[in-house]
């Protein structure tokens, strides 16, 4: 009959069950267990996917937290059979959630490919020990421009120069305090000197510069204040996080409404990028379908920064000719040594809208509308996209087609950020 256990309930009740019960309950929530283990390898990473092994010549550390208690996971993680996606992409699809029951769509991104990072990584290691693996952190610390960053008390526009990318090519001293005031990778942050920066801190930051600043861009101009970017949620060794995105290229079959509200928002967003309250001005070296995505909302933004630079004219444009400047191992980070970049001479506001009319718009907005509003739309494409406009010629181009679009869009529930406040007004 096999044994019995007895034991008491709350001191009133003597309850005997029998022992071989007991043991199968106990194989099945060791069985149970030893499921869960094996979904939770199923997820399991090392830090060479991260970048973790590299760090602290990374992006930070701030969303590893939330990735390893899976509060941020990529999206295959909702299919529990299912691994890690490719080490070779550059971006994928995840989701966040702060109370581990509402989901929201995220992207989770590298600075640039797997192979350009594996490229720079030899090319430090060739560059310094004529070795193919090294510590890459240890190089880049006895660097000069590091050992320069390590006792400085501000980030100075020589403390950047020969850096790659666009965003630095025209360096403000107002710009690079809002860079160290705003950097959320730290946590004492608001001050426009470096004193609350470790030397990991700094190099986490330089290595970022270096390689590409969209990271930094989202986290120094937050949509929250009305900047058309996607919002910083963090980052875990060579790989950042922020809100998921549609890009344009997927809106080119779209219809005639969808179009004419997608091509307003872009007007009005290369307006706002050249005349804003902070007197910043943005400008586009290259544009195409991936530069500009929607939120599910239907509002647009900018869904990749990589190409863009900004001119601080609170002190006047800038006629200072970079392609003189010294560089170093971290000009070579991210491109072919020295840098390519524009002079900051040749950028004007006519820049942005030449570049929409070449790239973006004939895609959007071709072949959609009634003859006589296509012909319109047609010429004045044909105009703008040629390089010899004026800045004046750019911002009357802008705005007639504006006003011919203005009638084209629809106030409807497909337009949730204006809707439905566009049903009491004229936006």
């Amino acid at each position: 009959m096999g044994f019995w256990i007895c034991s008491s309930f709350f001191h009133q009740y003597h309850i005997c069950v029998p022992f071989l019960i007991i043991m199968m309950q106990r194989e099945s929530i060791d069985a149970a267990n030893s499921s869960v283990s094996k979904l939770k390898s199923s997820y399991d990473f090392g830090k060479s996917f991260l970048g973790l092994d590299k760090c602290n010549a990374c992006i930070g550390t701030s969303a590893c937290k939330k990735l390893f208690k899976e509060e941020i996971r990529f999206q295959s993680w909702l299919a529990p059979h299912l691994r890690l996606p490719s080490a070779d992409l550059q971006s994928y699809a995840g989701n966040h959630s702060d109370d581990g029951e509402t989901w929201r769509h995220v992207e989770i991104s590298r600075l640039s490919s797997k192979s350009q990072h594996d490229l720079a990584d030899k090319r430090i290691c060739g560059t310094f020990t004529k070795k193919k693996l090294c510590s890459i952190e240890r190089i880049l610390r006895k660097t000069e421009r590091f050992q320069k960053w390590m006792t400085a008390k501000r980030l100075t526009p020589d403390l950047v120069q020969g850096l790659p990318v666009q965003f630095l090519r025209c360096p403000s001293q107002r710009l690079l305090d809002r860079i160290i005031r705003r950097y959320t990778e730290v946590f004492d942050a608001g001050s426009v000197y470096m004193t609350h920066l470790t030397d990991r801190d700094k190099l986490r930051l330089l290595y970022t510069l270096s390689v590409n600043a969209h990271p930094i861009i989202l986290q120094i101009f937050p949509g929250a204040e009305g900047w058309p970017f996607p919002k910083y949620l963090g980052s875990c060794g060579r790989l950042f996080v922020s809100t998921s995105t549609q890009p344009l290229i997927s809106y080119n079959n779209s219809a005639p409404e969808i179009a004419a509200d997608l091509v307003y928002q872009l007007l009005q967003t290369i307006h706002h990028l050249s005349n804003n309250d902070l007197n910043y001005f943005f400008y586009f070296t290259q544009i195409d379908g991936g530069t500009f995505g929607t939120f599910s909302d239907g509002l647009l933004f900018i869904r990749d920064t990589s190409n863009l630079g900004i001119i601080d004219l609170q002190n006047g444009k800038p006629g200072r000719d970079r392609n003189t400047e010294e560089t170093d191992i971290f000009s070579c980070l991210s491109s072919d040594c020295p840098p390519r970049l524009s002079s900051c001479s040749d950028i004007s506001e006519r820049q942005n809208l030449i570049l929409l009319c070449k790239n973006l718009l004939p895609y959007l907005i071709s072949g959609k509308f009634p003859p006589s509003t296509q012909q319109e739309i047609d010429e004045f494409l044909g105009v703008c996209s040629h390089n010899l406009i004026t800045d004046l010629e750019a911002r009357k181009i802008s705005e007639k087609l504006l006003n011919i679009l203005r009638p084209w869009r629809a106030c409807d529930p497909r337009f949730a950020y204006r809707y439905p406040e566009c049903q009491y007004s004229s936006y």
